[in-house]
């Protein structure tokens, strides 16, 4: 199994940010990764999940996202919004340097000081405004350096000021490289095989710890147990297809990890409030 990596990020020398125009047919793959920088993701003509840490959500055309540094995350698709398209990501990266000179040096600033701040464990927009600022973030993308900037600076005040802002992951406090590396291997393997019977020992021996270890360092990295963060996994999974769907219940429950229907209803109430089958009403209505 492959450990999660860290992203090298395109640059130049006439650029003080980094940018990415993604455009994909085949659709988004998961990519379980993190990078020292914040990243603005706008992701267009796409749906299907999104993770950031210990979050699992869907998405769909308009997602906007900001990323703290070194916080792992992925998005993958499940289908296009318009079939003629490609799936789009356009992304923003920014790095601590250049808010801590460019931004933290200029008082009219400190609403993008403090968007930055919040943004540690993720932050999620209406996907109203994420299609809002879909113009601007092209011009970004596609621009000379200089209106690169000027339209990076106009987009994080737009978010600055949005009060309908939804935080993502859990809250975690910062961890060595070295712990860091071994959690991100259990997580990587966590996303990659939540469908099967996880064993405790198996993460332990994945993160070369002790299982008493395994569960200190897990629950200091996600701020949640291994059991939990599994079971929202599955649940998220099972939403998806609940909503994007006509898949049995039954069905949906096994292939997520559930043998026991009973015990999926349940566990799925007690995260969403609601039975799987009112959920998918939901959709319906």
């Amino acid at each position: 199994m492959h450990r999660p990596y860290l992203e090298k990020l395109p640059t130049s020398p006439d650029s003080s940010l980094s940018t990415l125009n993604r455009r994909l047919e085949a659709g988004i793959p998961f990519a379980w990764h993190h990078h020292p920088e914040y990243e603005l993701t706008l992701t267009l003509n796409s749906q299907g999940q999104r993770f950031i840490g210990d979050h699992v959500g869907e998405y769909a055309h308009g997602d906007l996202v900001l990323v703290g540094p070194n916080l792992p995350h992925t998005w993958s698709s499940r289908s296009k919004i318009d079939e003629e398209q490609p799936h789009i990501a356009l992304v923003l990266w920014f790095r601590q340097a250049w808010i801590d000179t460019f931004i933290g040096n200029a008082v009219e600033f400190a609403p993008i000081q403090r968007l930055f701040t919040r943004a540690a464990s993720g932050l999620s927009f209406s996907p109203e405004v994420g299609r809002s600022l879909a113009g601007r973030f092209e011009l970004a993308i596609t621009s000379r350096p200089s209106v690169l900037l000027m339209s990076a600076l106009e987009i994080l005040l737009e978010l600055a000021g949005q009060r309908e802002v939804q935080q993502l992951a859990s809250a975690a406090p910062p961890l060595t490289t070295e712990s860091r590396s071994r959690i991100d291997r259990v997580l990587q393997y966590l996303h990659q095989n939540y469908a099967s019977t996880i064993r405790l020992n198996k993460l332990a021996e994945i993160a070369a710890l002790s299982e008493s270890g395994l569960h200190r360092t897990f629950a200091k990295h996600t701020n949640t147990t291994v059991s939990a963060y599994v079971t929202a996994l599955r649940i998220g999974e099972a939403c998806a297809r609940l909503s994007g769907t006509s898949q049995p219940i039954a069905r949906i429950a096994s292939d997520v990890g559930y043998d026991s229907l009973a015990n999926f209803n349940r566990q799925f109430r007690s995260i969403r409030g609601m039975t799987p089958r009112d959920y998918r009403a939901s959709f319906r209505t």
